[in-house]
This record gives structure tokens, C-alpha cells and sequence, in this order.
């Protein structure tokens, strides 16, 4: 049986979830990192496609860098507007964190002085690609959340 106090605290949880803006400014936050990137590379074309080239050897890289580009500025389009294809943009975004991770901070390959640093960064995006998923898997079965 919950206590007053725990009763209280979901109680003010609740109420402050159920306000109109929470949901909108924390999908703003949650793609955020992704549109800033996908603009970036937008601005500096040439770098982005160094970027890819650098971070994944493929020659050309202008293709992928092009689809790294939609995904990240249509993933969190996606997202953002929230509509009922939020979670393809949330998967999209899910998909682009676990492959850019593999390639940019397989901290098991670095140099042992750099392992540390690339772990942490390796296993936070690790809990960004589950966010997402788990972002996805709400938008997805709504129903099924609030049944619970």
C-alpha cells in the first residue's frame, strides 16, 4: 500500500506529465542532437562528407553522408511533430545512434589511453538508441501504457 507521500509525489508527477507543453519540449530535447548535427552537415557539406569518410572509410561518401543527412533532419522531424509516425523518426534515430556508435566509439579498438573516454561516450549512446526505442514502443502502443 503507497504512502500519502508516494501518492502525493506521482499526484504532482502526474500533473506536471499531463501539461500540454511537457510532451512537445521533451521531444524537442530528446531530437535535439540530431537536428543540430543533420543542420551542421548541412552548412559544411564537405566536412560532413570528410566526417563519413573518415568515420567509416566508404568511398564515395557523398551517398551515405546524403542519408546520414535525411535521416537525422527526418528522424527528428518525425519525432518533433509527433504525429502518428513519431516512431519511425524515434527507430530512424535509434538505428543511425547504434550504427554511429559501433563506428565512432568501439572503445575495445582505441588506443588504451582514449578506451575510458569512449566507453562512457559508447554506453551513454547506448542509453540514447534505448530511449528512443523505448520512445517508439510508447508512440507506437499507447493503449497498452495506459492500461498498466
Amino acid at each position: 500500500m503507497p504512502s500519502a507521500a508516494t501518492s502525493e509525489a506521482q499526484s504532482v508527477a502526474e500533473r506536471f506529465l499531463t501539461l500540454g507543453w511537457v510532451e512537445g519540449a521533451a521531444r524537442i530535447a530528446v531530437a535535439l542532437p540530431f537536428l543540430i548535427s543533420g543542420i551542421s552537415k548541412l552548412f559544411d557539406f564537405p566536412g560532413a562528407v570528410a566526417e563519413v569518410h573518415g568515420m567509416t572509410g566508404i568511398e564515395p561518401a557523398l551517398p551515405l553522408t546524403i542519408l546520414l543527412i535525411i535521416v537525422q533532419l527526418g528522424g527528428s522531424a518525425l519525432l518533433i511533430t509527433g504525429g502518428r509516425f513519431a516512431w519511425t523518426g524515434a527507430l530512424a534515430l535509434a538505428g543511425f545512434t547504434a550504427v554511429a556508435t559501433l563506428l565512432a566509439h568501439s572503445f575495445w579498438l582505441k588506443p588504451e589511453a582514449e578506451q575510458f573516454l569512449h566507453r562512457n561516450i559508447f554506453f551513454e549512446h547506448v542509453a540514447i538508441a534505448g530511449g528512443l526505442i523505448l520512445l517508439a514502443i510508447l508512440t507506437v502502443k499507447p493503449s497498452r501504457t495506459r492500461s498498466r
